[in-house]
């Protein structure tokens, strides 16, 4: 296997995966490793360990796991008192900034008030705005306009991978747990200083002034453009015998959402396209996902399943921590009933972190098609639905997310191949698109894997807010080829969107930030609409020309 970029020279790479010896059931286990010190550009076949170590940061860099398996890195003193230093600043500015802009208030709510002051009790906080020392500095981590120098260390130069190991040191710094699963009710808003945490690889939460969540997924083009596609779908929808293409191509830029739910089941292939078969199908498929969960999820657990459960018992709680919703206890036990039985059902994958961020989009478009339109989906309480309604939702989402995950199983089987595959292409697409941008990313030291493996493998539910997620997700539906190859181009229209960003950023560590918290919270439908219009023109141009663009320098 050719290896121009050096991708098997493990040993010039530390390696940030958990290492994970147990066996993971429906997968095989490899017998033996391969040689340690085989040659570059060696043919031999990579294992899964080999291709865990050429990986920098392949999952979200908030897990717990991020910094196990270090203990060969040499922490640089200079680096961690000059990022430590950065911090503390960082607060002190941040907790001045806060303090001013409670003191302003305040004065201004005292003069309205005619200079009357309410203490409240047990709070910590007075009307005037005092917050206790202990709550007014909100932990922030590290921004691009403060990372540190590399090419000098103590006066001297440092060299290539020196910078590189500094750098993943100012990158483990970024690295923020989410704090434990909210005990106040779910219909409470959380404050506004609880919303300035930052999660690097998350997308941030975007409020408006008055504070409505941008989970309510109304159309940013408005009502009247919301009206007239409405128009178009329901003769549509209500016809007796369903032209499944004429749905793709209405779908394609767009679903309103009063028809999103409807018409997501049906181009996934859950529903049939002849309305009377429609009921007893949703009746019949429904109780057999109930079936299923009462035969393998109520009962004692085979311990051949204990490995995939104790691991979606993990991920769950960590799953989208700035939304009030996915942290409410019965919604964390759907999602994690429907993980198991997924992963009961396709042994050749098992279950796969990343996966869970997969379920949130049918998820939250089945929730909204039950509750009533004033209710805010991020803080609904899901108790208040009737069980009947939780358990549609459950079982609805269940399966369509099993007809959507058929056409890409090949990037969650052992050693992940589809994906492997996939960033291979991405990368040469790029290099044939925009050859600067590409050689920039190489001569930074950057590797396609380290950014687009979880692009690839989440389908960018962690770049982008849900709501443009969900928006994304109506052309992949309506994709009628899958949805697998249009997500390449998708993904290179999404790296060249940064492209000027990206060129202004002259080390490896500001490129990895860059690339690992790219800014789209203020996103909306219409960026959705201009990324898959470049995607697909992209897609038209290159799709079937695969040699006629490549050029000698790579």
């Amino acid at each position: 296997m050719d290896d121009p970029e050096g991708f098997l020279d493990l040993d010039s790479k530390s390696t940030f995966w958990k290492k994970n010896s147990k066996a993971v059931p429906g997968r095989p286990s490899p017998k033996k490793e391969a040689p340690k010190n085989r040659p570059k550009n060696s043919s031999y076949p990579t294992s899964f360990q080999d291709f865990q170590e050429s990986v920098s940061d392949a999952w979200d860099i908030g897990d717990d796991e991020f910094c196990i398996g270090l203990p060969d890195v040499k922490i640089s003193k200079k680096v961690a008192q000059s990022a430590a230093l950065s911090v503390i600043n960082s607060h002190r500015a941040q907790g001045a900034e806060v303090r001013n802009s409670l003191s302003r208030d305040a004065v201004s709510s005292n003069d309205e008030s005619g200079g009357v002051v309410v203490k409240s009790s047990g709070t910590g906080r007075s009307a005037t705005g005092e917050v206790s020392a202990a709550s007014s500095v909100a932990r922030a981590p590290l921004t691009l306009t403060q990372s540190l120098p590399l090419n000098a260390v103590d006066g001297h130069t440092a060299s290539s991978a020196e910078r590189k190991v500094e750098a993943l040191q100012r990158l483990a710094c970024q690295k923020e747990i989410p704090s434990s699963p909210v005990n106040a009710p779910v219909n409470c808003v959380p404050s506004t200083l609880s919303l300035s945490k930052q999660y690097p690889g998350r997308p941030q939460q975007m409020r408006t002034t008055s504070m409505r969540s941008k989970l309510q997924l109304l159309s940013r083009e408005g009502a009247d453009s919301e009206g007239i596609k409405l128009d178009r779908f329901a003769p549509l929808l209500e016809s007796t015998l369903l032209n499944l293409e004429d749905l793709r191509q209405l779908s394609w830029s767009g679903i309103p959402v009063k028809v999103r739910a409807v018409t997501w089941r049906l181009l996934s292939g859950y529903l049939p396209a002849n309305l009377e078969r429609r009921p007893q199908v949703l009746e019949r498929k429904r109780q057999e996902y109930w079936g299923l969960v009462k035969q393998y999820y109520d009962v004692e657990l085979d311990e051949i399943y204990m490995d995939t459960y104790r691991q979606i018992h993990i991920d769950i709680p960590r799953m989208s921590p700035l939304i009030a919703l996915f942290q409410q206890k019965t919604v964390q036990e759907m999602f994690e009933r429907i993980l198991f039985i997924w992963s009961i059902r396709h042994p050749a994958s098992g279950y796969v972190q990343g996966i869970n961020d997969l379920v949130t989009p049918f998820y939250v478009v089945f929730l909204q098609e039950v509750i009533s339109s004033d209710c805010d989906l991020e803080t609904c309480d899901v108790m208040t639905l009737t069980k009947e309604q939780r358990d549609i939702i459950e079982a609805d989402s269940f399966w369509c997310l099993s007809k959507f995950l058929d056409g890409i199983q090949d990037n969650y089987i052992f050693a992940q191949l589809g994906i492997q595959q996939k960033v291979n292409q991405l990368k040469e697409l790029v290099q044939r698109i925009d050859s600067p941008l590409h050689r920039h990313l190489h001569q930074h030291g950057v590797d396609y894997l380290q950014f687009s493996f979880r692009w690839m493998n989440n389908l960018l539910t962690r770049e982008l807010p849900l709501h443009c997620t969900i928006r994304l997700w109506d052309t992949y539906l309506a994709e009628s080829d899958g949805f697998a190859s249009f997500q390449l181009y998708v993904c290179a229209a999404f790296l060249l969107h940064w492209r000027k960003e990206l060129l202004l950023e002259k080390d490896f560590q500001g490129l990895m930030l860059m690339l690992q918290n790219l800014p789209t919270s203020n996103w909306t439908d219409s960026d959705i609409g201009m990324l898959v219009a470049e995607a697909y023109r992209l897609k038209f141009t290159f799709s079937g020309a695969p040699n006629h663009l490549i050029s000698g320098d790579r």
